[in-house]
C-alpha cells in the first residue's frame, strides 16, 4: 500500500540546516515514522511563522506533503518548547547531546521504534523541569543502547563469560561490555572499571528512571562513568560527537 501523499505527525527537532534561498531542511524523530526530513519552506525569513516551530528539541505536530524530493512542511504547531532549556547554556548543550545522539544512531524512515520517541520525549521534559542533568542523560544512554541493540555487557564478562565478582574490572568497547582482571590485563582497548562505577552502571541498565533517580554518585565517580559511556558511545557509532566539546567549554567559563 502507498503512503498517503499527506500525514499528521508528532515530532521531536533533532537539528536543521539551510536549504535554498530562504527555507530549512528539518530532521525529525517522529512517534509514527520514525526520523524523517522534510523542508520548511520560507523559515529563514523574518516574518516566517514556522521558524520558531523548527527550533532543535522543540516537540511539535506537523502536516507534511509528499513530494519528489524531500517531504514539505505545510502547516505546524507547537506542542511543547521546553524553554527552560534555552535559558542555561548547560541545559542548552545537554538537550543538544539528547537530540544529536539520537540523530546519529537512527536512519531515515527506518522501522517505528515508538519507545526511542518516548525516551526522548521524558529526557527533555525531565531536564526541563529541573531533574540532576547528570542522571538524565546517563540513564537517556543507557536505555537508547537497550533499544538500538548495543546493551553492554555489566553482568558476566564478555570475553569469558564467568560471572562479574565485586572487585575492579576493565571494560572493552570492541567487546562490548566488562573485562574479568585475568581477561582485561594486557588489552590494549580496555579500561579500568572500578566497583563503584560498575554499581552505578548496573543501577542505571535495571532500573526505572524512578529507581535510577535515587543515586547520587560522587564528582569523581561521575565523571569516570560520564567518560567511559563516550569511549563507548564513539566506538558504537565509529565516530565523535559535537555536543561534549561545547559542554566542556560551557564548562570552563
Amino acid at each position: 500500500m502507498n503512503s498517503p501523499r499527506s500525514f499528521s505527525v508528532e515530532a521531536i527537532v533533532l537539528r536543521h540546516k539551510d536549504w535554498g534561498e530562504a527555507d530549512r531542511i528539518v530532521t525529525l524523530y517522529t512517534r509514527q515514522r520514525g526520523k524523517i526530513r522534510a523542508v520548511a519552506k520560507g523559515a529563514r525569513k523574518m516574518r516566517s511563522r514556522k521558524a520558531g516551530h523548527v527550533q532543535p528539541f522543540t516537540r511539535i505536530t506537523i502536516q507534511v506533503a509528499k513530494a519528489r524530493g524531500p517531504y514539505i512542511i505545510t502547516q505546524v504547531d507547537t506542542l511543547d518548547a521546553y524553554l527552560p532549556l534555552r535559558e542555561n547554556l548547560e541545559l542548552t548543550g545537554n538537550a543538544s547531546y539528547l537530540v544529536e545522539l539520537m540523530e546519529r544512531f537512527t536512519y531515515d524512515e527506518e522501522e517505528v521504534n515508538t519507545s526511542l520517541f518516548n525516551l526522548l520525549e521524558n529526557s527533555l521534559r525531565r531536564l526541563s523541569r529541573g531533574d540532576d542533568v547528570w542522571i538524565v542523560v546517563r540513564y537517556y544512554e543507557m536505555r537508547l543502547l537497550d533499544y538500538l541493540g548495543f546493551r553492554p555487557q555489566l553482568f558476566h564478562c564478555a570475553s569469558c563469560e564467568s560471572e562479574v565478582k565485586a572487585e575492579n574490572q576493565f571494560f572493552s568497547a570492541p567487546q562490548g561490555g566488562v573485562l574479568c582482571p585475568q581477561c582485561g590485563v594486557g588489552q590494549n582497548s580496555a579500561r579500568p572499571v572500578d566497583v563503584e562505577m560498575l554499581k552505578y552502571l548496573r543501577h542505571f541498565q535495571r532500573s526505572s528512571y524512578t529507581d535510577a533517580r535515587r543515586a547520587n554518585p560522587d564528582p569523581k565517580t561521575r565523571a569516570k562513568i560520564e567518560s567511559l559511556m563516550q569511549y563507548y558511545l564513539t566506538y558504537v557509532l565509529e565516530r565523535g560527537l559535537n555536543s561534549p566539546q561545547f559542554l566542556r567549554e560551557v564548562g570552563r567559563k
